[in-house]
């Protein structure tokens, strides 16, 4: 759920239009943030008269159609991501979802907006963590502390990537969001969920998932994997952990050496990451053990590296 912004051109006549009154006529939605398959995301400002913040306030209010002719199973998908969403909502590290409104065939589900946008935006547009060791490592451990107590919960997100991620305090602090194809099944054989560049191989079915299911939690470890290479270096190792792709098959051929010789990654962070992306999830990494070495580590990339757009090596 990206929150860059959209035209508003982007809407269908079954959205609700800008300026639509929702919540007892509490909010208003301003501006269409994202559109995607789920539905699309609006801005929307507090012009309740017996507000006490002194001032608009915004939400991000995400919009679920269901038509009247939709399916038990569609219905079901907007139950759960609500369910868990609401569930885990408590950490810090996951967007709060204050409160969901019902209203005819729609259904809007009031988030905490984020004016820094998302960790793509950061991470591709802005640069923010680019070079810088300890951003990185905070931005990364709070990843790691939302997803864990998710998991404590028996919630397993399957969509981790930097669009899901939503960035407050000018990129300093972040929280996860967007629970659509979450699972609390601890073994799932519904393949090919979330976004193919952070997907695990066992995910996508195939000869990795011999057994015909997967572990949605060893899953979730593979997406942070590529999630910290795209925070470190703003760069994807592959377009598809699959044996069509040549690159990844590369790494299969040297999982040793393959990502220092194309990242300037360092060696500590090489070791982390064939641990996060072992191709056997049974063998994969647990995210304790992936805090752990967070922690301890110095630095993530090579000695004497140069970034693009940068006066000499990184400090």
């Amino acid at each position: 759920m990206s929150y860059n912004k959209c035209p508003s051109s982007a809407l269908t006549p079954v959205h609700p239009p800008l300026g639509t009154l929702i919540d007892g006529h509490s909010l208003e939605l301003v501006e269409v943030l994202g559109v995607g398959g789920y539905g699309v995301v609006y801005r929307a400002i507090d012009i309740d008269p017996l507000s006490l913040t002194g001032h608009l306030k915004s939400y991000a209010v995400k919009c679920l159609i269901c038509p009247p002719n939709a399916s038990t199973r569609q219905r079901h998908v907007h139950i759960r991501e609500i369910a868990l969403h609401q569930l885990a909502s408590g950490h810090s590290g996951v967007v709060t979802l204050h409160r969901v409104i019902e209203q005819q065939n729609v259904t809007y589900i009031i988030l905490d907006y984020a004016p820094d946008h998302d960790l793509f935006t950061q991470i591709l547009r802005n640069c923010r963590y680019l070079g810088n060791d300890a951003l990185i490592k905070h931005i990364f451990l709070q990843l790691l502390d939302a997803v864990g107590y998710c998991h404590g919960l028996g919630i397993f997100h399957r969509d981790l990537k930097p669009e899901n991620v939503l960035c407050f305090d000018g990129g300093l602090r972040v929280a996860i969001t967007d629970f659509g194809l979450a699972t609390t099944e601890k073994m799932s054989d519904e393949f090919r969920t979330g976004s193919v560049y952070h997907m695990s191989p066992e995910c996508q079915g195939g000869e990795f998932a011999p057994d015909g299911y997967y572990s949605p939690k060893a899953n979730d470890v593979w997406s942070l994997g590529i999630v910290l290479l795209n925070l470190a270096t703003g760069r994807n190792p592959w377009k598809s952990a699959c044996s069509t792709d040549p690159t990844f098959q590369a790494y299969l051929r040297e999982p040793r050496t393959f990502l220092p010789s194309v990242l300037p990654i360092s060696r500590a962070a090489n070791e982390l990451l064939m641990l996060m992306l072992d191709v056997n999830w049974h063998t994969r990494i647990g995210l304790e053990e992936v805090r752990r070495i967070v922690e301890d580590m110095d630095t993530f990339y090579c000695d004497g590296v140069v970034f693009e757009g940068r006066n000499g090596p990184r400090r």
